[in-house]
């Protein structure tokens, strides 16, 4: 099954590329946040150059049926298109705007089981030789607890603030390797559920926007382990 990563940033794009297998995982770095597709007009968001990349990259292409355009997914080339950004705000922000499109634009890639939000981890903790990766701040509690008796002075932690700070060996270990990743499906169970989703996104409050993230559990219904 082949995927593809859209990625944020120039970097972490770089460090992507030399971690993943090559022989079915391809990397699509986005530069800067894509296209907020809710305030745009709508040619501006066919024009926009992220956007146009994605539509390249995946090979699927918008067609007209009567008087509404339908998404063509006949040469679609990939299973998965995995949404990887750092676990910051600006990475929440980056991937809800990226989300948003695929609602309004690309439903059916969702609706198909196609898209993916990737879950790198947060904390690093270390001792001697001894490494236990954290997602959250239980796994890095309980690290602690493991490596050095619940005593965060007796270990090292380290904190990644970005994809970037991780070598390729690490993203692929912990971010891409399937046999050991977690990534998120994205899936709508109705239209009233997709709804919602367009009411916190699409609103002007920002706060809700960049809430979501970490309120999509409510629409995920699968984990990729």
């Amino acid at each position: 099954a082949c995927e593809l990563y859209l990625v944020e940033g120039d970097s972490a794009g770089g460090t992507a590329k030399q971690g993943r297998n090559r022989r079915f995982q391809a990397i699509l770095p986005l530069r800067g946040k894509i296209l907020n597709v809710e305030k745009a007009m709508e040619h501006k968001i066919y024009d926009n150059e992220e956007i146009k990349n994605m539509f390249t990259a995946m090979g699927v292409s918008i067609g007209t049926v009567g008087d509404d355009k339908a998404l063509n997914v006949e040469k679609l080339r990939y299973h998965k298109i995995i949404i990887m950004t750092d676990a910051d705000v600006d990475g929440s922000h980056i991937t809800t705007l990226i989300l948003t499109f695929f609602f309004r634009y690309m439903k059916e890639l969702i609706e198909t089981g196609k898209i993916y939000i990737a879950a790198p981890p947060l904390y690093l903790v270390k001792k001697g030789k001894e490494q236990i990766y954290c997602w959250d701040d239980e796994d890095r509690k309980a690290a602690v607890q493991q490596l050095g008796g619940g005593k965060d002075d007796s270990v090292n932690i380290q904190r990644y603030k970005g994809l970037g700070e991780m070598d390729p060996i690490q993203l692929w270990e912990t971010t891409m390797n399937p046999e050991t990743r977690t990534i998120i499906k994205v899936e709508m169970e109705d239209a009233a559920k997709a709804d919602e989703i367009f009411t916190i996104l699409m609103g002007d409050k920002v706060a809700p926007r960049k809430e979501f993230i970490e309120k999509n559990a409510k629409y995920v219904k699968n984990l990729d382990i």
